[in-house]
């Protein structure tokens, strides 16, 4: 689990908690209590399902339902909107293991964990509510950006990036166009038709289908045909 900066900041709703120290070596002491940080992270979620909003979650709120100071809390996260993301993360599918080596495969595999992160967040609806609320906050979208989606995409690309060097993909092509095109579907669907299906092929439908192109089968074109005969003459 990540762990954000040693030293306590202010609370945005709660009043001012323990003042930062500059230029200070992390403290040195116990280890981080991993059952503390799933208490914190229990709290959050539990303050959502009640129904409690985004806007309306403070740091002393969380600490109080999570039985912890505040600075504990600031020492693991830097504010609410790396919390949340952590929560987010925390209840959302976790992301794959790739191999790293392999090109097309690994593709699969990121597609595939879309595909899943896409179910979840329609059966559940406290996922489809953090997620509805999260992109009024500019901040906190912006903060699950930079932290969940930018990796993700990296991963994506340097599967791609794979594939050509392997001899998988065409490698005269831009990767990143590449990758937009092999993304571009499971995102439609996960994210911008919420009912489209989801069935479990799609993954190698979206790979298979790219790699046979969307041109038809069967004779060749008319001009291409035409521009051979009159070349033989």
């Amino acid at each position: 689990m990540r762990q954000a900066a040693q030293n306590p900041a202010r609370d945005p709703a709660g009043g001012p908690a323990d003042p930062p120290c500059q230029g200070r070596e992390p403290r040195r002491g116990r280890p981080r209590s991993a059952a503390v940080e799933r208490a914190i992270l229990d709290a959050v979620v539990q303050l959502l399902e009640a129904g409690e909003t985004l806007d309306g979650l403070s740091i002393e709120r969380i600490a109080r339902t999570a039985g912890v100071g505040k600075a504990t809390i600031y020492r693991r996260w830097s504010g609410k909107e790396e919390l949340f993301v952590e929560v987010l993360r925390d209840i959302e599918p976790a992301d794959p293991t790739v191999s790293g080596t392999a090109g097309l495969d690994d593709l699969r595999v990121l597609l595939e964990s879309m595909r899943t992160r896409g179910l979840a967040q329609r059966s559940s609806a406290l996922l489809h509510n953090v997620f509805v609320q999260m992109k009024k906050h500019p901040r906190l979208w912006t903060e699950y950006q930079s932290t969940v989606i930018t990796p993700r995409r990296a991963a994506m690309l340097a599967a791609v990036q794979r594939a050509v060097d392997a001899g998988e993909l065409r490698d005269d092509l831009d990767v990143e166009l590449m990758d937009d095109l092999f993304l571009g579907p499971m995102l439609v669907r996960t994210v911008h038709r919420p009912e489209a299906p989801l069935p479990e092929d799609l993954a190698d439908r979206i790979i298979r289908t790219l790699l046979q192109g969307l041109a038809p089968r069967g004779p060749e074109p008319r001009a291409a045909a035409a521009g051979t005969t009159a070349a033989s003459v």
